[in-house]
């Protein structure tokens, strides 16, 4: 079982995430709305298993993938974003996420990114 958080300013996806991932695979520990907040939860709950947004207010997900990165580099990142911008993509990847999806994503497209993420 990962522990799972869902970092995202959007309440909607927030709410989308979490009600595709009530799973045997994953269970859902925190969810933040912005980068600070998720710095903050990352070391209270300690997920193996963590989703980005890119855009959020007062710490971007870039910076807070670099944050969550140096506390453990063992955290498996994946970025769901609607930004189609491939560099920014790429360079949260550099960063060290572990993966990209692209909104709007369909369930099994999250799903199977999901299992991807954590399959290695």
């Amino acid at each position: 079982m990962y522990r799972l958080m869902i970092v995202d300013d959007s309440n909607i996806i927030r709410n989308r995430i979490q009600r595709l991932y009530n799973s045997d695979t994953f269970s859902l520990v925190a969810t933040a709305t912005n980068g600070d907040d998720a710095v903050e939860k990352f070391k209270l709950y300690k997920p193996e298993v963590i989703t980005m947004d890119l855009t959020m207010p007062q710490m971007d997900g870039l910076e807070c993938i670099e944050k969550l990165v140096k506390l453990d580099p063992g955290v498996r990142i994946l970025v769901v974003s609607a930004l189609s911008d491939k560099a920014t993509g790429i360079k949260a990847l550099e960063l060290g996420a572990s993966g990209f999806l692209c909104k709007p994503f369909s369930e099994e497209e999250l799903v199977e990114a999901l299992d991807e993420l954590v399959s290695d």
